[in-house]
């Protein structure tokens, strides 16, 4: 009774196909971490996706996870892959099981008491465009080490072609782009027409910024110091901690932060680092141990954090500044 959807299974269930995923405008290729504790989106140009980037080993430029180059898809990508098998197994299927239902209805005998017809609902199915990439993203960057040219957004550190840490380089595209994320707020303020989504929004980018300053910075910390001290072990993310951070270069160089920032500049810096670390732990909420540590009474513990974008501005001059006095104190050592 159905011999040509059964044939029509048979075809689809032989057949390989393959699913067109399409770069953006500037040619650059959408990809995903696999890591579930990451999951980090970034972006590879296409013809180094196809010529660098080894079929057996891609690495995350955030945080260094490893896969083979089949788990870096995209959540986007997958929906739309599916989105088209499911769109050509119904018009395979549909076109057999109209055919089947005319042969069926053929077949019913004329004036019976008992009248059976089969009908296929033929109304054109949604096609899929093809997947269209995002905007490009903000930092663009070429591996030094083997060429290969990726972009992300925010702070990323290793070539997804060879693993090499770029963090130095990146930290100077970092603050560019953080820079320019400050200049834009009251742009998009302007352009989003619901004042609390607009005010939303731009809370958001500010914060944003502040952590991406910290964590490029504890970045470009962490190579400096593994050049100048590569046998030393130190925590995980201990340059996030200012005092820490300047206990470890000391012991490698013989000289702290302070030979680079102010009383007074250590701890404005002191407490943008302890603001970012609500912002990434306790979703901005003061408590009793940040006003400890920076002595800032403009809050009580309970209420949250108001970060401003002057300051975040003002946090990305002196990070620069300490990176500046680090370099040259790493350039010394050699």
């Amino acid at each position: 009774m159905f011999e040509e959807t059964i044939r029509a299974l048979k075809e689809l269930g032989d057949e390989k196909s393959t699913v067109a995923i399409s770069a953006d405008d500037d040619n650059y290729f959408d990809r995903e971490c696999p890591a579930p504790e990451c999951l980090a989106q970034f972006k590879v140009l296409m013809a180094d996706w196809k010529d660098k980037v080894r079929d057996e080993e891609v690495f995350c430029p955030f945080c260094g996870h490893t896969a083979d180059a089949q788990k870096w898809w995209t959540q986007e990508q997958l929906n739309h892959a599916r989105d088209v098998a499911m769109a050509k197994v119904q018009a395979a299927l549909g076109g057999a099981l109209r055919l089947d239902a005319q042969r069926f209805n053929q077949r019913q005998p004329k004036g019976g008491f008992i009248s059976m017809s089969m009908k296929v609902d033929s109304r054109p199915q949604h096609v899929p465009i093809p997947y269209a990439a995002a905007a490009p993203m903000r930092l663009k960057i070429t591996c030094g080490e083997c060429g290969c040219r990726y972009a992300v957004v925010g702070a990323a550190y290793f070539c997804p072609s060879c693993g090499a840490n770029a963090a130095e380089l990146v930290f100077d595209l970092t603050a560019q782009g953080i820079r320019q994320s400050l200049e834009a707020v009251d742009a998009i303020r302007a352009a989003i027409a619901d004042a609390d989504t607009a005010e939303n929004t731009c809370r958001l980018i500010v914060e944003s910024a502040l952590q991406n300053v910290v964590t490029a910075f504890q970045r470009v910390a962490e190579a400096l110091h593994a050049r100048v001290a590569p046998t030393t072990k130190i925590r995980r993310n201990a340059f996030q901690n200012l005092a820490e951070g300047s206990a470890l270069w000391a012991a490698a160089m013989g000289r702290g932060y302070d030979k680079h920032l102010t009383v007074v500049e250590m701890e404005q810096l002191t407490t943008a680092f302890q603001q970012r670390h609500l912002l990434a732990h306790t979703q901005g909420v003061v408590d009793d141990d940040y006003i400890r540590k920076t002595g800032d009474t403009r809050y009580k513990s309970g209420q949250r954090l108001v970060i401003k974008r002057e300051a975040v501005a003002e946090t990305l001059t002196l990070v620069e500044q300490l990176t500046h006095g680090i370099r040259e104190d790493a350039k010394d050592k050699r």
